[in-house]
C-alpha cells in the first residue's frame, strides 16, 4: 500500500475529537440507544445576557434538516449542560411554551405525558445536565441530574419535546441554528 493511502486510512481510524464550548465539552460520537450517534452541534441558551446552557445534539443519521432531524424515527439526543443555576419553574414554563407553540393542536394527546416529563425536572445546579435520548419503539428516556430516570411513551411526544429546540418557532433560533451546524 502506497504512504498516502496508509496515511488516509490512518487518519479515518483516529476518534473524531470532542468540542468544547463554554468549559462544556462533548464527544463527536457516543453510543445510546444501542447506536452510534454523532453530535451534530452545541448551541449556546442565553436569556438577556445570561448564559443558560449547552444543548447537545447527537443523531444516529446525521441531517441539517431540522424537520428531519425531529420527524426521523431514529435514536437522538439533547443533553442540556447548565452554565448557572435554574429553577425548575423556568424549565417548566419554558418547555410548556414550546409545546404549546410547535404542538398546539396535538396539546390535548400529548399534556399527561409532558405532565409526567415536568415531573422529573428538578431545580437544577451549575454543572449539572438533562439528558433526553429518543429510541425507537420505546420513548424518550429522561434523566436530570441526580434524579431517577423515567421512560415517556410515544413517537409524538418526542417530536414534540425536541421541536422544543428544533421546531418551526423553537425557544431560540440561534440555539436551534447552532444545534444542526456547529460541529
Amino acid at each position: 500500500m502506497r504512504p498516502i493511502a496508509l496515511a488516509i486510512l490512518f487518519l479515518y481510524a483516529l476518534p473524531l475529537p470532542a468540542k468544547e464550548r463554554e468549559g462544556v465539552t462533548s464527544q463527536a460520537t457516543i453510543r445510546a440507544g444501542g447506536q452510534e450517534l454523532h453530535l451534530m452541534g452545541m448551541g449556546l441558551r442565553k436569556k438577556l445576557w445570561f448564559k443558560v446552557y449547552i444543548a447537545s445534539f447527537y443523531l444516529q443519521s446525521p441531517t441539517e434538516d431540522a424537520a428531519q432531524a425531529v420527524s426521523s424515527d431514529q435514536v437522538k439526543r439533547v443533553e442540556m449542560h447548565m452554565l448557572r443555576d435554574l429553577e425548575r419553574g423556568k424549565i417548566v414554563e419554558a418547555v410548556q411554551t414550546g409545546f404549546e407553540r410547535n404542538s398546539g393542536p396535538q396539546m390535548p394527546q400529548l399534556q399527561a405525558r409532558l405532565d409526567q416529563f415536568l415531573k422529573a425536572i428538578p431545580d437544577l445546579r451549575a454543572g449539572e445536565r438533562i439528558t433526553i435520548t429518543y429510541i425507537p419503539g420505546q420513548g424518550s428516556v429522561v434523566k436530570a441530574a441526580a434524579s431517577d430516570e423515567i421512560t415517556v411513551a410515544g413517537k409524538d411526544f418526542a417530536d414534540a419535546l425536541f421541536s422544543v429546540w428544533l421546531g418551526p418557532q423553537p425557544v431560540d433560533d440561534e440555539l436551534k441554528n447552532e444545534m444542526l451546524k456547529n460541529r
